[in-house]
């Protein structure tokens, strides 16, 4: 769909881009490029090498043929141009939400070389996140596929334009309903010739929450750029690996850790799947031959355990990087021992830190620990509660600042009073403990969150649409061990009024537009809520007696 409102001038979209965006500061930038971690490229460019030094190769793949190199340059090209000719303007944002395929390497840089700052909205968000997203960002276009996983995206789309007129565009994969086609995406017309300052924006990640709605978090062309290479060569990618998107491409780990855009960088192929089951991805991973892939902890597990009764258990993959949440001991070495012995530890964050274990690290750190920073330009404190520095090896909140961790949320000033530090450390709500040889061990979190099934879930922002519901007078979320997903989402409430079931607390969530991976697990009912001296709800007095 497309509405006569006047688009903003490009000076405008950019000068707004910059007012809700904290850049690097002046004497660290300079820093990172004299060190040459910042080489001044934009990201798009990551395509055009790739292009111009593998045109044969095959780029991207799913269900559908593939694509090489060339191919794949030129289509996003013609996307650049097609965002282009709607109005799009370079420091205008938008919405990407589009399930794991090859379209989304087409959308994502094509909106790159327009210009464009796209949004990484994962295909779990729902209509509270998206009106959330459009609002702080200033959204103008929203690129979502017809349907997916038995959702329309385009009924979404409709209340989203309703509430949020300045969603002027919307571009549809499939069937675009009263909404704009996907070949508006194939233009004849020659690309925007756009070369964006590579210290601005050149995407928003979202962020998993932590004290309420998820935030957007501002990744520029010059940390971006080196976050892929850097994790790339880490990861000891080549043009012979083919890498597996399993989890839901927008997500920081599959993107570029190293991911999506390591790959493209290396002349590596891409394979997407949607279906992360064994069944799936197994026949998946033999058909493409695939060496490398990401997963979160409970994926892990159970395809290691799937390797007992699948006929098709996954053979030639050299390294899988497990992260999203602590993966234990044990489940570290039974995936070692099933699936492949180049097990990666991944711990990390959209904010930036990554650490990984290393290629040929010994067992005792692949399975008991979360490796070690990426950069040794990564600058790491380990903090008491008094915000005082924890003697060596013990526990304590981490905090960071380095040359791809963000100095801000964006549009968020009271988010950002809370998260960083005065000189600039952000507060990651992690508890780890450091070795002597400078790995990481994660014990726990301060944040109120919960990590199901490796989705960071804010306790605080679902607290809130519960207590919305007519017959719910208190709540509170907690997270519960679970074999599977990690942990579980248990709502303890208590009811005013005549109580409800799961199923029917979760329809109400639904029609909030709360997403699929944020509803309960579990409800339970109790009389009232434990409370700590202060008058705060008592969480780990809840935890303790529901696990006891």
């Amino acid at each position: 769909m497309t509405l006569t409102t006047p688009q903003p001038a490009e000076s405008a979209a950019q000068t707004t881009l910059q007012a809700g965006f904290v850049p690097f500061p002046a004497d660290r930038a300079a820093h990172y490029r004299q060190t040459g971690l910042w080489t001044g490229r934009p990201l798009g460019e990551i395509l055009r090498t790739a292009a111009q030094t593998w045109p044969g190769n095959i780029a991207v793949a799913d269900a559908h043929p593939s694509h090489t190199f060339a191919d794949l340059d030129a289509r996003a090209d013609r996307a650049a141009a097609g965002f282009a000719a709607l109005g799009i303007a370079p420091g205008d944002r938008v919405l990407l939400q589009l399930p794991n395929s090859a379209h989304f390497a087409v959308a994502l840089f094509g909106l790159l070389r327009a210009g464009a700052v796209p949004v990484m909205c994962l295909p779990g968000h729902r209509l509270a996140e998206l009106t959330h997203f459009a609002s702080v960002s200033g959204a103008v276009a929203l690129v979502i596929a017809d349907s997916a996983a038995g959702f329309d995206y385009r009924a979404m789309a409709e209340e989203l334009v309703a509430a949020h007129p300045a969603v002027r565009h919307v571009v549809v994969h499939g069937d675009p309903g009263p909404f704009l086609p996907w070949s508006v995406l194939d233009s004849d017309a020659p690309p925007p010739a756009v070369r964006p300052a590579t210290d601005s924006p050149a995407l928003l990640l979202v962020s998993g929450g932590t004290t309420g709605a998820p935030k957007l978090i501002p990744r520029t062309h010059e940390d971006y750029v080196y976050n892929v290479t850097a994790s790339a060569q880490l990861c000891a990618l080549t043009p012979s690996d083919v890498y597996l998107v399993v989890l839901p491409a927008a997500h920081n780990f599959p993107l570029a850790c190293p991911g999506l855009l390591g790959a493209l960088s290396s002349g590596a192929a891409t394979v997407f799947t949607a279906d992360p089951s064994p069944e799936a991805a197994f026949a998946v991973i033999d058909r493409h031959r695939v060496t490398v892939t990401a997963l979160v902890p409970a994926l892990a597990k159970l395809w290691a355990q799937a390797c007992e009764w699948e006929p098709l258990a996954p053979k030639g993959l050299r390294l899988l990087q497990v992260g999203g949440a602590k993966l234990a001991s044990n489940d570290a070495a039974a995936v070692r021992s099933a699936l492949t012995p180049g097990l990666q530890q991944v711990f990390g964050m959209a904010e930036g830190l990554l650490n990984y274990t290393r290629l040929g690290d010994a067992a005792d750190l692949l399975d008991h620990t979360q490796g070690r920073p990426l950069s040794e330009y990564d600058e790491l404190r380990i903090v008491d509660e008094a915000g005082h520095e924890v003697q060596h090896g013990a526990e304590g909140e981490l905090l960071v600042r380095g040359p791809y961790t963000i100095n801000g949320y964006f549009n968020a000033p009271q988010d950002n009073a809370r998260s960083f530090s005065p000189d600039g450390f952000y507060r990651t709500g992690d508890r780890v403990r450091r070795s002597a040889n400078g790995y990481l061990e994660v014990t726990g979190r301060v944040k109120d969150v919960i990590i199901r099934g490796g989705e960071t879930v804010a306790a605080l922002d679902l607290e809130e649409h519960l207590i919305t519901h007519p017959a719910i007078w208190a709540a509170a979320a907690v997270p519960l061990p679970d074999e599977f997903l990690g942990e579980k989402i248990c709502a303890v409430v208590v009811f005013s009024g005549p109580p409800v079931s799961l199923a029917e607390l979760n329809a109400h969530l639904d029609g909030r537009g709360v997403a699929a991976h944020s509803r309960p697990d579990t409800l339970v009912a109790w009389e009232s809520l434990p409370t700590t001296a202060v008058g705060k709800t008592d969480k780990k007095a809840i935890v303790a007696r529901l696990t006891r």
